[in-house]
């Protein structure tokens, strides 16, 4: 029997297998790499996790890192993180339904990491430009200390589509919450102050993706980041301007 090569695709994409959780929950997973980042969206959100259930939620983000430190992004499949994080497929599954889900969740757990760090140690700059600047860079740095992970991180992070979309606003409010406290905290930030930092935000994964893929030097990046930090500087509070939410 003979299909095209659309149906081919569309085939592989929705082939499926059943596997079980650590509570004997069977579960769908995706049974082709390629598919990965096409699963149907999640169901609404789920209660709270447990502690049980953070601690194991831990262990599965430690052990993709680990995976992805080791050889990037093509290292970490669902089985191998599984039997790393000593969690059964389907329980991974449960949490994660794809490679890509995982790998940006990973993401936003290194950057949340990392907030705590940069809050230990503020930056010094004179003006809030220079202090989102140093700790961008401090940021770049403590991923390009990780090529594999970071690359693998990124990669996810292009191939995500809807159904990731809570995943990566999760990273892209990480990445907020590290700006604004580099500028000062910024309560009440304007519009215009809440969009010069989604350009920032935006630049500074553009850059990291850039430099990942070999196509600009660290001098390169350093400056582009510089440069558009310097628009916080262009958007200062002005007398009766609204807030807007963050």
């Amino acid at each position: 029997m003979t299909s095209g090569s659309g149906d081919s695709r569309h085939g592989a994409a929705l082939r499926r297998a059943v596997c079980r959780t650590d509570d004997g929950e069977k579960v769908t997973k995706v049974d082709d790499p390629e598919a990965e980042a096409a699963v149907p969206e999640r169901l609404p959100t789920a209660p709270p996790l447990t502690e049980r259930q953070r601690e194991r939620r831990r262990r599965i983000l430690q052990a993709t890192a680990q995976l992805a430190c080791r050889g990037g992004f093509e290292a970490v499949q669902m089985r191998e993180v599984a039997e790393s994080s000593q969690v059964a497929l389907g329980t991974l599954y449960r949490y994660f339904p794809s490679k890509v889900h995982l790998l940006v969740a990973t993401m936003h757990d290194q950057l949340e990491r990392l907030h705590g760090t940069l809050r230990k140690s503020p930056p010094a700059g004179e003006t809030a430009g220079e202090r989102v600047a140093q700790t961008l860079m401090r940021a770049f740095g403590a991923l390009q200390r990780e090529p594999r992970l970071a690359e693998a991180m990124a990669r996810a992070l292009t191939f995500a589509d809807r159904s990731v979309s809570p995943e990566v606003d999760q990273v892209s409010r990480q990445t907020t919450a590290i700006i604004l406290d580099a500028i000062g905290g910024l309560e009440d930030a304007t519009a215009a102050q809440l969009s010069a930092v989604r350009v920032i935000e935006h630049t500074w994964l553009s850059t990291l993706i850039t430099w990942l893929a070999g196509r600009a030097s660290l001098a390169q990046v350093r400056a582009d980041i510089e440069t558009v930090c310097r628009l916080i500087d262009l958007t200062e509070t002005e007398p009766g301007r609204t807030a807007a939410p963050v």
